[in-house]
């Protein structure tokens, strides 16, 4: 298998965990290389689902290790529960899963601050999942971070947490919070870490070694291109790099070596959170909802859901340089008589088709639509190409027009056998 990124290409949720699990048949080692527990990647396998938040969906596959790279922040406690999980039915980890020394920690004070701050803008809130995932990556960008390569040393993490907390209890004691005791802190997560101790290591040297072995390593993502940092629709972001170039920074894995990269998106748009969402359908969420899909992996909440959406994938193709398209969901359309593409945006009478970085215009952005009829046919049960049907096909086809990829992977279903290569 070829060095492999896979992003995804539209707001987050876009299967990604499915394809990931589907790619994993050949490759040797897959790295998540971004984002934190905030993530939910779901795989459904004959033995039953799994919703995996931090361990890579390669994990799935027996032969194939997997990496925490050093661009993840890392829950430690929700790792050890995660772990445990696998472990329960049947997962045996041992000996391909490896954490980063230089992978950041959420701590539960993180989570304190995420609340707070959440609570604090009332209206103009984020809609993050409270699970200190910013206030990690704020402190690892401040330089005050604590690494899990620090749990390798008792004393020195006792020493980190302890300049940390005058700080934190600062600001807690200003908001009316109970102080956190850094000695009862450290012990409490040196007891519930200790499990995690033999897989904490240089992750950067397993990914060199992976190069010059000339194994497949895949590169995994989390959310997706529109919540990244720099080019999603800031402020209603996440807190790291979610594109193809967070993939190298975050693994530790030098861009020219790189040969493919893969945008995972659904047949159709939806987002978690709050933020502008120009293509959002009321009747087109109650469609999906009504199906019992489209409620999310890690928080359970409905997601806003809407037509697809050209002018932000177009942004996505470029950004990203994707090579090729794996899409997913294409059977949700199945019932409709016509399935819409919002081609352009119409601001104040003037069409646009470059995706607006200013969070106030893409508010205003109306979208201009083209309808194509749709197929009426079940495609869940097709497992080739030539099997979907015709309109099925021209609606792949448009796709590919839109983004400059071509679609190579369609998904048709949950499962591993509904999935399509071309």
């Amino acid at each position: 298998m070829a060095n492999t990124i896979l992003i995804g290409a539209q707001w987050g949720d876009e299967g990604k965990g499915k394809i990931i699990d589907v790619l994993t048949e050949s490759a040797d080692l897959v790295v998540r290389y971004q984002g934190g527990n905030n993530a939910g990647h779901t795989v459904e396998l004959p033995s039953g689902k799994y919703i995996l938040h931090l361990v890579p969906s390669g994990i799935l596959r027996p032969g194939c290790r997997c990496v925490i790279g050093n661009g993840v922040v890392v829950d430690p406690v929700a790792l050890v529960e995660e772990l445990q999980g696998l472990e329960r039915v049947g997962i045996d980890v041992a000996g391909r899963f490896f954490i980063s020394d230089r992978a950041h920690m959420v701590l539960p004070y993180h989570k304190q601050l995420d609340e707070l701050r959440e609570d604090l803008k009332g209206v103009g809130k984020i809609g993050t999942t409270k699970r200190g995932i910013g206030p990690a990556y704020g402190d690892k960008a401040a330089r005050v971070g604590i690494r899990m390569g620090d749990l390798l040393n008792p004393a020195l993490f006792r020493a980190r947490l302890k300049d940390r907390l005058v700080e934190i209890n600062d600001i807690f004691r200003a908001h009316g919070w109970e102080e956190i005791s850094d000695r009862k802190l450290a012990d409490e997560m040196l007891e519930a870490t200790e499990s995690l101790l033999p897989m904490i290591t240089d992750t950067v040297a397993i990914v060199q070694k992976a190069l010059s072995d000339r194994s497949g390593i895949l590169l995994e993502g989390a959310q997706g291109t529109l919540l990244d940092i720099d080019m999603g629709t800031y402020p209603f972001v996440t807190s790291s790099n979610t594109t193809s170039a967070g993939a190298c920074s975050g693994a530790g894995l030098p861009p020219h070596r790189i040969d493919d990269v893969i945008g995972v998106m659904k047949a159709y748009t939806t987002r978690v959170g709050e933020g502008p969402f120009p293509t959002e359908d009321q009747d087109l969420s109650a469609h999906f909802h009504g199906m019992g899909r489209e409620f999310g992996a890690t928080t359970g909440r409905p997601r806003r859901c809407g037509w697809l959406d050209s002018v932000a994938l177009r942004f996505s193709s470029q950004v990203n340089g994707l090579d090729r398209i794996a899409l997913t969901n294409l059977d949700g359309l199945d019932t409709l008589e016509t399935i819409k593409i919002a081609t352009c945006y119409e601001v104040n009478g003037r069409r646009i088709d470059q995706f607006p970085a200013d969070i106030d215009t893409l508010r205003q952005c109306v979208p201009v639509y083209e309808e194509l009829p749709g197929w009426g046919e079940d495609t869940s049960g097709c497992d080739d190409w030539n099997a979907l049907p015709e309109n099925a096909r021209a609606y792949l086809a448009r796709i590919e027009e839109i983004t400059g990829a071509r679609v190579t992977i369609v998904s048709v279903g949950p499962r591993r056998d509904q999935t399509m290569f071309r």
